[in-house]
């Protein structure tokens, strides 16, 4: 008997409900949201208002040196890159996203396949001291100042990120080359853009502040170390965010963390994706596109304060992790066009390594 015949028979004594229990529970469900958008300006007070590119207070680039978000930098990327020398994100196309069909569901097949399939590959198995190397390419927003007035493009770059099996990020060596530029939906390419391309920054030391606690460290040793049932995950995707007004937000977030520039056996593998198709308001994208042009499916969570739908992409076929992207689904409250592609990843390769190379000084 298989996992999915076991599956299958779980709970088989209990009735399927009847269709119009399942709409007239839809209903109830989409009036509760409705009354939470209608709510006066008082009672939503204490949930961070709408902003241009506003994403959510998670890590980004090492994915934990610092809480940096487009509240305070457009150049979600530009800002990790600068602190930590990585940021991902590149693009589907120069500009646009994909039209594309969500649909809400309760439990992803996406991820539950993710999850069946993950002890069907061969772990890597790195040791103390080895590091773990990634290739990744990447595009994100830049904001910038050019004849006294504010400009905008989207960044693209290769980088080659080199970090510890076990220990800080900040340990890790990472180098970069600037891809051709791409121009922000609406606006003229940036003569300062056009200067950046074709530059290739040596292997470097990242700079920056490891705020994370403890438990939010995301090293190959402390991984392999997280629940391998996907109530512990769940439960450790929630850890300190319980006064956390965007929590469900926040846990898809730190499933992003433990996948991309990170990896963990199998087992942690599967439970994470079974918990992260726990997390509600996740949606199924039919049709998406990673930084490398590779296409998949995606799992998805909109952050209605910031206008936005981050999705991770998985190979439609193997479903193995692909990349991560973020579209605009509220021209007005993110400031962009809908469907505008703000930033995406391609994670191109993993792989163990005794050494990383010399990093610059200076």
């Amino acid at each position: 008997m298989n996992e999915m015949t076991q599956l299958n028979r779980l709970r088989s004594e209990v009735p399927r409900p009847d269709p119009a229990e399942l709409r007239a529970e839809e209903q109830r469900l989409l009036s509760e949201i409705a009354a939470f958008g209608a709510s006066p300006p008082a009672r939503r007070a204490t949930r961070p208002p709408g902003r241009t590119y506003r994403l959510p207070d998670r890590p980004v680039g090492l994915r934990g040196i610092l809480r940096v978000n487009l509240r305070t930098s457009l150049a979600i990327g530009v800002t990790a890159t600068a602190i930590t020398g990585i940021a991902y994100f590149a693009p589907l196309s120069p500009d646009r996203g994909s039209a594309v069909q969500v649909a809400p569901v309760a439990m992803s097949a996406i991820l539950q396949r993710a999850a069946d399939t993950a002890s069907e590959r061969d772990d890597l198995a790195p040791k103390p001291g080895q590091f773990l190397a990634y290739e990744l390419q990447i595009m994100f927003p830049v904001k910038l100042k050019e004849g006294g007035k504010d400009v905008r493009y989207l960044d693209r770059s290769l980088l080659k990120v080199w970090l510890p099996v076990e220990g800080s990020p900040l340990d890790g060596v990472v180098s970069s080359e600037h891809l051709a530029p791409k121009p922000f939906p609406g606006e003229p390419l940036p003569a300062e853009a056009r200067r950046r391309e074709g530059g290739i920054a040596e292997p470097s030391k990242p700079t920056g502040y490891d705020i994370r606690p403890d438990y939010r460290r995301t090293d190959y040793a402390h991984l392999s170390r997280l629940p391998t049932d996907p109530a512990g995950m769940r439960e450790h995707l929630y850890r300190g965010l319980e006064q956390d007004p965007l929590a469900d937000y926040t846990a898809w977030g730190n499933v992003g963390s433990m996948i991309t520039q990170a990896y963990m056996p199998s087992a942690q593998r599967a439970a994470l994706f079974r918990a992260a198709g726990t997390i509600p308001g996740v949606e199924t994208v039919d049709e998406a596109e990673d930084a490398a042009g590779r296409r998949g499916v995606a799992v998805a969570m909109v952050n209605k304060f910031g206008g936005v739908r981050h999705e991770y992409i998985f190979d439609s076929t193997t479903y193995l992790y692909l990349g991560e992207r973020v579209v605009v689904v509220d021209a007005a409250t993110a400031g962009a066009p809908e469907g505008t592609l703000l930033t995406s990843t391609a994670q191109l390769k993993v792989e163990v390594v005794d050494h990383a190379p010399e990093a610059r000084t200076g």
